[in-house]
């Protein structure tokens, strides 16, 4: 073994002269020991959150989108469907068509976005695990219905049993001139409530899905079109597949993977994980430094074996290497056990689910997700910080301060 490292060890295990010196070497441990376990929870908690916002939006939206970079809708006409069905990266193909709309039912109104779909958007999406009432059908026995966000249906009351009041949407006439007879300025159609979906609260407030044919007949459109959904086969390359389709379709199209389409989320989600992460690495810091107290007091305490190492020829450098171990298996210790404690309480929630949110929400417990890369970030930051707090000490000893 190592010089250096076997006398560290014997340092830091055997009984000091002064009980103090172990106290304070127990809390140095103590404390990285917290504060990696922290992180882990932490980093593994906001994985989980993440994972879980991911999963709902997956829910909604595609795996890619095809949208006009100017104006809002485009026609279909010309447009390269036949070639995007064809790709072997393609699983459905499906076109749709936004617009803002005012909504009644009985004596309730509400401003929501309906979002007109074709019936393959049942197989894109998984809207009919989000399900809380009615059921996920657009079309029936030649009737055609609507799927309301949980949000909305609140804000109008609205019961799904109730087949006698069919919802009416109001939405504004293209390129007519402003008039003051509501018949002249909208376009008016009614139909009739299948279900309610809840998501999230940015979807659950927001959209109406009807049949594409309800809102072209609103719209007075024939072929056009708000953007293209595509759904992927599984285990295809994302990114080789949108280079695919971005070479098919032009630039003047925007093509966007499922993160592109909330770029401005997933950026804020991370970057809180990491500032969190920045938060809790100077606060260890702060623990750390009950190490340089312990491996001061340590060095003042070992002064006679100081002095005897140099006298039997031992470098200054090999004494303050002694010394220097002392502090990074301090900070070891404390990071392998905060690491492993850390997983272990993860493990217990993921498997076990004891920490549950309270009241009405989308998960039941809070969801955690372990990263190999997080431990490894954890581990290496921890590794440092207790480096430097051991250096600082070491430094101390110096040739002529040694006395034989």
């Amino acid at each position: 073994m190592n010089f250096p490292i076997y006398i560290a060890k014997r340092y830091l295990f055997a009984k000091k002269s002064h009980n103090v010196i172990n106290i304070i070497s127990g809390i140095s441990i103590l404390g990285v020991t917290t504060g990696t376990l922290a992180l882990v929870v932490i980093l593994s908690a906001f994985n989980g959150l993440e994972n879980l916002v991911i999963s709902l939006f997956n829910s909604f939206d595609p795996d890619i989108k095809i949208s006009i970079k100017e104006g809002k809708t485009f026609n279909t006409v010309g447009f390269p469907k036949e070639e995007i069905k064809n790709l072997s990266s393609v699983a459905f193909y499906a076109e749709v068509l936004e617009e803002q709309g005012l909504v009644k039912y009985r004596e309730q109104q509400y401003i929501a976005t309906v979002k007109g779909v074709e019936e393959n958007f049942i197989k894109m999406s998984g809207l009919d695990t989000m399900m809380t009432e009615g059921k996920l059908v657009f079309e029936e026995n030649e009737r055609k219905y609507a799927i309301v966000g949980q949000g909305i249906a609140y804000s109008l009351s609205l019961a799904v049993s109730d087949v006698f009041n069919p919802i009416t949407i109001y939405m504004a006439k293209r390129g007519n001139k402003i008039s003051l007879n509501p018949k002249d300025a909208f376009s008016i159609k009614k139909i009739q409530a299948g279900g309610i979906f809840s998501i999230q609260k940015d979807f659950d407030t927001k959209y109406i899905l009807t049949p594409l044919s309800f809102v072209r007949d609103l719209l007075k459109y024939n072929t056009e079109v708000s953007a293209i959904e595509i759904k992927l086969k599984d285990g295809v390359d994302a990114a080789l597949a949108k280079t695919q389709l971005k070479m098919l379709v032009g630039d003047r199209f925007d093509v966007k993977d499922r993160y592109e389409q909330h770029d401005l989320l997933y950026k804020i989600m991370r970057s809180e994980k990491w500032a969190v992460f920045l938060i809790l690495t100077f606060i260890l810091i702060i623990a750390a430094f009950n190490s340089v107290a312990s491996l001061t007091m340590l060095i003042l305490d070992k002064k006679k074996d100081i002095g005897i190492l140099w006298s039997m020829g031992c470098d200054i450098k090999l004494i303050r290497r002694i010394f220097l171990f002392e502090g990074v298996l301090i900070s070891l210790i404390g990071n392998i056990a905060g690491l492993g404690l850390g997983a272990g309480i993860c493990y217990i929630q993921i498997k076990y689910k004891l920490i549950e949110f309270q009241g009405n929400f989308v998960a039941n417990s809070i969801p955690v997700a372990m990263e190999l890369q997080d431990f490894i970030y954890v581990f290496l930051t921890v590794s440092l910080i207790g480096f430097i707090t051991a250096l600082l000490p070491s430094k101390m000893i110096k040739p002529d301060k040694i006395s034989i």
